[in-house]
């Protein structure tokens, strides 16, 4: 009986430091997953910020003045945009023929997101859409010319 006992344990024992070998394994597993999925990041933190760094120091734009059209609520809208040092620095709405001057003030206020975004690609805004999107036009237009 005795040797069954030492068996017994002996078999326990041994199911037991298996178990804990199979965790032992799990979490160097998820460790070195870990590692990796940290390194990848880092690598693509630093890869952005290294196309940011590149993105700015690369002028977008010709300096000068250029003009721009667009179909506004009431007609046509003029722009001229201005860039220096090869990014947006002023948009002025030459003219809006026609256009509702309640709509035209609303949309005026996009003339700084675009500044801000650098591009013509901003949200229209809401209550003078076709205003905006008039004044969104003609500043593409406008910066298509000046694109280098």
């Amino acid at each position: 009986m005795k040797i069954f006992w030492i068996k017994l344990i002996n078999v326990i024992l041994i199911v037991f430091l298996l178990c804990e070998y199979n965790h032992v394994i799990k979490y160097r597993e998820q460790k070195e997953n870990i590692d990796r999925l940290d390194a990848e990041l880092v690598k693509s933190k630093s890869l952005s910020a290294s196309h940011e760094e590149n993105k700015q120091e690369v002028p977008l734009y010709t300096n000068g003045t250029y003009e721009g059209e667009g179909k506004g609520f009431g007609g046509s809208i003029k722009v001229n945009v201005t860039i220096q040092e090869g990014m947006i620095a002023g948009i002025d709405i030459v003219s809006a023929d026609n256009e509702d001057g309640a709509y035209l003030d609303a949309a005026k206020g996009i003339v700084e997101k675009i500044i801000s975004e650098q591009s013509a690609d901003v949200d229209s805004v809401s209550g003078a859409t076709f205003s905006s999107a008039g004044i969104k036009t003609a500043v593409g237009q406008a910066l298509k010319k000046a694109e280098m």
